[in-house]
């Protein structure tokens, strides 16, 4: 079933719900974010929508999907901005200072400020694609792909994996994983995977993507 979400209300909404998660639900890409993704009836603007437009690029290119342009919805949203640039939210029709107006806006603009200063930042995290492979044609790769997806650290969420014909009769494991940037570090992982001596020859990351 397919469904269409209407810009710049749900641009807007979409943004502030990504600003703290990477997916629509889950921990990793899944149908529930092709489907948002096919229902944006233009890209979103990295300048507009920031958080918004990084998921947007980031289920694009990890669900392979092609990207539509953004330049149809910016223009509303800078519209939209530069209104709401327009609009004073402490405005008084009095052309004389109210003097507890005045106190009342100083509360809530330091009350504002406390509020967004304590607001936790998003997790940095980066999506990893892995290449392994094995010592021939013999090695297991299902026991293989159990092994390396049995190795566990604290910010590592393994992925989807799928065996890649390199030639020779031989396949290599291309699996994906989510790490947290301050807890994982890559040579770690790698180091790790390298460790499975009966069945790694060599690991590679073949590609990496911050969310």
């Amino acid at each position: 079933m397919s469904f269409t979400l209407e810009a710049p209300l749900a641009f807007k909404i979409l943004n502030n719900y990504f600003e703290n998660v990477s997916y629509v639900k889950g921990v990793e890409a899944s149908d529930a974010d092709v489907a948002v993704f096919n229902a944006l009836p233009e890209g979103p603007s990295a300048e507009a929508y920031p958080h918004l437009a990084r998921w947007y690029a980031h289920i694009a290119a990890v669900k392979g999907l092609n990207t539509k342009d953004a330049s149809a919805v910016a223009a509303p949203a800078a519209a939209a901005a530069e209104e709401d640039d327009d609009i004073d939210l402490f405005g008084s029709d009095d052309e004389e200072v109210d003097e507890e107006a005045e106190k009342l806006k100083a509360q809530r603009i330091a009350e504002y400020n406390a509020k967004k200063a304590a607001k936790p930042k998003p997790v940095a995290k980066t999506t990893v694609t892995l290449d392994v492979k094995p010592w021939d044609d013999e090695t297991n790769m299902d026991e293989l792909t159990a092994a390396v997806k049995a190795i566990s650290m604290e910010g590592l969420l393994w992925g989807g994996s799928q065996l890649v014909a390199i030639g020779y009769g031989i396949k290599k494991l291309q699996i994906n994983c989510v790490v947290e940037d301050d807890k994982v570090m890559m040579d770690d992982l790698t180091d790790a995977i390298q460790d499975l001596e009966d069945y790694v020859q060599s690991v590679d990351i073949a590609a990496m993507q911050k969310i």
